[in-house]
């Protein structure tokens, strides 16, 4: 993909959705940051079926190291790792407080050395909540911009550097949205529904499939 076709694949996502947001629910930094630590192999779905009753409760890090690591297991049990997941929760909580006055740094070199908290991590909280212009490069991320040509890489590293570099400025802040959701949603891992992507011309993908499979119907298109 050249610049003008980048610059293009994001226009007519920003057009479809002009305000993307993380599927992620929270209602401050602290449960974005818990949020997206327990996402890790897991659906946003099953992270929202788990955190709806646990952030009623807990909403701030304190009130985290109150309810206490098998308080916390209790909600999360449904989600995948929990085990391993509720100790760095804790763990991160305990920092928060007594090193950040339980405030949620913005800064990625402060939230990785947080329990749990990687690259990727630290990334969607510095865009979601601090609005940042990074690039969490999730499987979503990763397939897309090797599929499409936009960011080849083998690494999810790789890949954040390449689009670091040639995403343009009017749709950085919002890029990495737009294109979990593509992927989510169209550019799928095993079937890409390329029958009704917007952006196919644009993609340099060799095997499209630009037919639905056999008993499987293209959505209907409104009348105009």
């Amino acid at each position: 993909m050249n610049k003008a076709q980048i610059f293009e694949f994001f226009r007519r996502l920003a057009e479809d959705n002009p305000v993307p947001q993380t599927e992620l629910e929270y209602g401050n930094a602290y449960q974005l940051l818990v949020a997206v630590a327990l996402s890790a192999q897991a659906t946003d779905v099953g992270v929202n079926k788990a955190t709806r009753a646990l952030f009623a409760k807990v909403d701030n890090p304190q009130a985290m190291l109150d309810l206490g690591e098998e308080g916390l297991k209790a909600h999360i049990k449904t989600i995948g790792l929990f085990n391993s997941k509720a100790k760095n929760v804790i763990a991160l909580s305990r920092i928060l407080v007594d090193d950040h006055g339980g405030i949620v740094p913005d800064t990625r070199e402060a939230l990785v050395t947080l329990p749990g908290v990687g690259r990727k991590t630290a990334n969607v909280v510095l865009n979601c909540w601090f609005g940042q212009e990074t690039f969490a490069v999730d499987t979503h991320i990763f397939r897309v911009g090797n599929r499409t040509g936009m960011a080849k890489g083998k690494t999810p590293d790789h890949v954040e550097a390449k689009l670091e570099k040639r995403v343009p400025a009017p749709f950085r802040r919002d890029s990495h949205h737009w294109m979990i959701l593509h992927g989510r949603y169209v550019c799928k891992a095993r079937t890409p529904e390329c029958w009704r992507c917007k952006v196919v011309d644009l993609c340099s993908f060799r095997k499209k499939v630009l037919e639905p499979p056999k008993g499987r119907q293209a959505p209907e298109v409104a009348p105009d």
